[in-house]
């Protein structure tokens, strides 16, 4: 094989390698703005009351980003848990401390939880301020389930593609 046929060998696949990174970059992103198309929340401060209006990603929920103690973390609203539920793996890095362990039932079936408390939720405009929460060791993703914990602090309404949610001050 000649000289000249090795560098355009080697061209093209430094090219095809590119051409790979560049596209699986560009649909990495995309598909992570289809699971939480409220990356960053349209929420605003309206009187008396924070309004944050999500939209509903393509699998039907509701995915936010948001805050806990300041750590950026991503929500799944959840009005069927009890409390906002977090995976172990997202507690330890955040720091929250393991309280008096329990048995709760999940989707999963029963499993071991501990009781901890958040001492700052935000999402967007709303701050929940302290909120009872319970770690789960068993959960493998690390989206956090925004329970009734929170959100009865709330009130909702949702029309077509969008979840209203407004906070009285």
């Amino acid at each position: 094989m000649t000289q000249a046929k090795q560098i355009g060998k080697r061209f093209a696949f430094i090219f095809w390698g590119l051409f790979l990174f560049i596209g699986y970059q560009f649909f990495d992103s995309h598909l992570a703005k289809q699971r939480n198309p409220n990356q960053n929340p349209n929420s605003f401060v309206s009187g008396s009351q924070s309004v944050l209006v999500l939209q509903r990603n393509r699998m039907g929920h509701y995915v936010t980003s948001g805050q806990i103690n300041g750590y950026p973390v991503t929500f799944l609203l959840d009005t069927g848990a009890t409390d906002v539920a977090i995976p172990q793996q997202v507690a330890d890095v955040i720091g929250l401390p393991y309280g008096t362990p329990m048995r709760v039932g999940t989707a999963n079936g029963n499993a071991t939880a501990y009781r901890t408390e958040i001492q700052n939720l935000t999402i967007g405009e709303l701050d929940f301020g302290q909120v009872r929460a319970s770690i789960l060791p068993g959960m493998k993703d690390n989206q956090i389930l925004l329970g009734m914990s929170a959100l009865k602090q709330v009130e909702f309404s949702q029309r077509g593609e969008q979840l209203t949610i407004k906070q009285y001050n």
